[in-house]
């Protein structure tokens, strides 16, 4: 007899620009064999031109970028295949519109200091997002209630294990 088949669940892990959403991204999905996507690649060009300008987003501008990431979460859901997607997430409301079903999609929130991310995105090279825009990222974050949350001043491999372990993956 065969164990009973868990069902899937998607990772969503969230936080702001420089968090390490896609470096923790990358490692978590390649561990459990899993796809991954970055919230980036579902920003419709207009979004991308705007971040590259230096110019924050407004909550209309995120609607079809929010849709897409909500559509792909709920296509990997019904197709049972696990993922981990990466969204910014910063309000409530966003995280709603991206969770397609709060009991399969896990919520980790990768959490830092101000000083310590704009460090980190003032290395960062190639990236539309630009540091100056990190303080309205700050502005806008409503820090989730029901998340796991993990401390960004962690080795990536910690932080990956922690995920795993709090979890169950």
């Amino acid at each position: 007899m065969s164990a009973p088949r868990r069902e899937s669940i998607v990772v969503l892990l969230m936080g702001v620009a420089g968090s390490g959403k896609t470096t923790i991204g990358e490692k978590l999905a390649a561990e459990l064999g899993w796809p991954f996507r970055d919230a980036d690649e579902f920003h419709p060009p207009a979004n991308v031109a705007k971040m590259s300008r230096g110019e924050p987003l407004t909550d209309a501008d995120r609607q079809p970028w929010l849709a897409a990431i909500h559509d792909y979460i709920t296509r990997q859901l019904a197709a049972s295949a696990p993922a981990v997607v990466t969204c910014s997430a910063l309000r409530a409301s966003y995280r709603a519109a991206v969770m397609a079903d709060p009991m399969r999609v896990k919520l980790v929130y990768l959490a830092g200091s101000y000083p310590e991310i704009l460090a980190r995105l003032q290395r960062r090279t190639g990236h539309f997002m630009k540091p100056a825009m990190l303080e309205s990222q700050f502005a806008t974050l409503e820090p989730p209630e029901h998340a796991l949350t993990l401390d960004i001043a962690a080795p990536p491999e910690s932080i990956v294990r922690q995920i795993r372990a709090a979890l169950a993956l």
